[in-house]
């Protein structure tokens, strides 16, 4: 890499930070359903969606029933949704007495709901020198096991972490970036339990520095290079401003720059950056709320628009981050991270009707229609605890992982003809949480590759609730009741197609499609 085109880069987008007195991008407060976020991801080769009129006057492609399909339960490992075991969190590796780190990691990759993996190192776990990535074991390992698993994985590098003992950033950052001492604000907790109440003060480096700027673009553009488009990878949160790069430094008020305008600026500019880096794959940016007042309102809403999601680091949380996880627009994925007690009796926390307390967690995850749940005991990460609680509680984790995000089918397929050629009609469902995060894609395909024919839905179709229905009409001469045709569906996001296999209870081909044959 060019580590000197990077860090001159940054000067110059650091001697430009600063320039507006006030703020110029922040968003007032507003209810997100029906507010205005553009039109959702392209949709290339639209399919005709109706209506689908049947008689005279208005017949506009009608037709007869031929095959339905019922929901099915199966557990379904596909893009864009998924139970996320966490391989590490706040504090670096997992440890585990008694156990390799390959063989606690091993375990978290096991867990049987689990069909995506996360984890979160500070900046120092993956880089040592200027100029060149160096990833921690635990950081290698978790990458040779979702390649084992063909579990993906999601992540976000931490430029501060409040919960360990050494600063989040590398070495040679650390040495020519002006760092910032929080004096305006303190934990309230327990000073032998954690880090955070056991540390005299907390630093943060000075974000619009242009050295911290070049740094952070190069360590940016090294990882693109890397990951960007890697079928390992399923979403990379964005790396924020302050504690654990959730674009806030709670409890202190005070922030590392000379007006908040500059310190918008470059919150917008850090974003930007990663955006531009990652094309390929959905960036997650935290539904903070403005605590420190430097742009988090703009950065949300500029992940939206430019097709990126959300996501949340608990379910009980301020009214606004509910009100934008619930009320996102239909194409937006949206994860809640929300750690779980370890399923002893003297931590398991009942509410006064018995219920205990992870139960409460999987419902209200499930109330704001989350693509993603985490499977993470907090700063006691182990495969054992998960197990511990879900032996005893089974219902609630199977009932979330057979409903989480968005489970589609074709639950009517109807036949008719126009000028001279069969269409077949799907009318599609979705049995799941949410809505599909991008553009559904729909294909008739036969096995000897004569017919190849599709489309695809609008954006964020099918949803929640109702059914929509589109049409394909097959090549001229085709009729489904004497060629084999197959149905197959692609979720498009950011220019990248992933296989969705239907969730049905009716049998489907190996490849996840699924056969067209009359069953009525």
């Amino acid at each position: 890499m060019k580590r000197r085109e990077f860090i001159k880069s940054g000067l110059a987008a650091g001697a430009a930070v600063g320039l507006a007195p006030t703020l110029m991008s922040w968003i007032p407060s507003h209810n997100w359903e029906g507010y205005n976020f553009g039109g959702g991801p392209e949709v290339k080769d639209r399919l005709y969606q109706g209506p689908f009129s049947q008689y005279e006057p208005e017949a506009f492609y009608g037709g007869g029933v031929i095959q339905y399909t019922t929901p099915g339960k199966q557990l379904l490992n596909c893009f864009g949704m998924g139970m996320t075991s966490y391989i590490a969190g706040d504090l670096g590796a997992p440890h585990v007495p008694g156990e390799t780190l390959e063989q606690t990691i091993d375990k978290l990759f096991a867990f049987p709901l689990a069909t995506k993996v996360y984890i979160r190192p500070v900046w120092r776990h993956i880089q040592k020198k200027a100029g060149k990535l160096d990833f921690d074991d635990y950081w290698k390992i978790t990458m040779e096991k979702a390649e084992k698993y063909n579990k993906r994985v999601g992540f976000r590098i931490m430029v501060q972490d409040p919960d360990i003992v050494k600063d989040a950033l590398p070495d040679f950052v650390l040495k020519k970036v002006p760092m910032h001492k929080l004096t305006q604000g303190s934990w309230e907790g327990d000073p032998t339990n954690e880090v955070r109440y056991q540390k005299k003060y907390h630093l943060i480096p000075q974000y619009d520095d242009p050295t911290f700027l070049g740094y952070f673009e190069e360590m940016q553009a090294m990882l693109a290079e890397k990951y960007n488009g890697s079928p390992l990878i399923e979403y990379m949160d964005t790396n924020m401003f302050g504690f654990w790069g959730e674009g806030h430094a709670w409890p202190f008020t005070d922030v590392p720059f000379s007006s908040k305008a500059t310190g918008e600026e470059t919150f917008l500019k850090i974003y930007d950056m990663q955006n531009r880096y990652w094309n390929r794959v959905p960036l997650l940016t935290n539904t903070q709320p403005d605590f420190n007042q430097i742009g988090n309102s703009s950065v949300v809403d500029k992940t939206i628009r430019d097709g990126n999601w959300l996501r949340t680091d608990t379910i009980f949380i301020e009214n606004e981050q509910i009100e934008a996880l619930s009320n996102r627009p239909a194409w937006t994925a949206a994860a809640v991270e929300c750690g779980l007690t370890d399923g002893r009796e003297e931590t398991m926390g009942r509410d006064n009707a018995g219920i205990p307390y992870n139960e409460a967690i999987i419902s209200h995850v499930k109330d704001v229609g989350a693509n993603y749940f985490s499977l993470w005991n907090w700063h006691h990460i182990n495969a054992d605890n998960l197990h511990r609680y879900y032996e005893k509680y089974p219902d609630g984790l199977n009932n979330m992982a057979s409903t989480i995000g968005f489970r589609v089918r074709p639950s009517w397929i109807w036949s008719n003809e126009s000028n001279g050629r069969s269409n077949l009609v799907f009318g599609m469902v979705n049995d799941g949480v949410a809505s599909v995060p991008g553009v559904l894609r729909l294909t008739l395909f036969n096995d000897e590759g004569t017919v190849n024919v599709g489309g695809c839905l609008d954006a964020g179709f099918p949803k929640t609730r109702g059914v929509r229905q589109a049409m394909i009409t097959l090549p001229e001469g085709v009729d489904w009741r004497t060629t084999e045709l197959k149905l197959k569906a692609e979720l498009e996001v950011k220019g990248v197609r992933y296989p969705v296999p239907f969730a049905i209870a009716q049998k489907l081909n190996p490849d996840g499609s699924l056969t067209i044959r009359r069953n009525r």
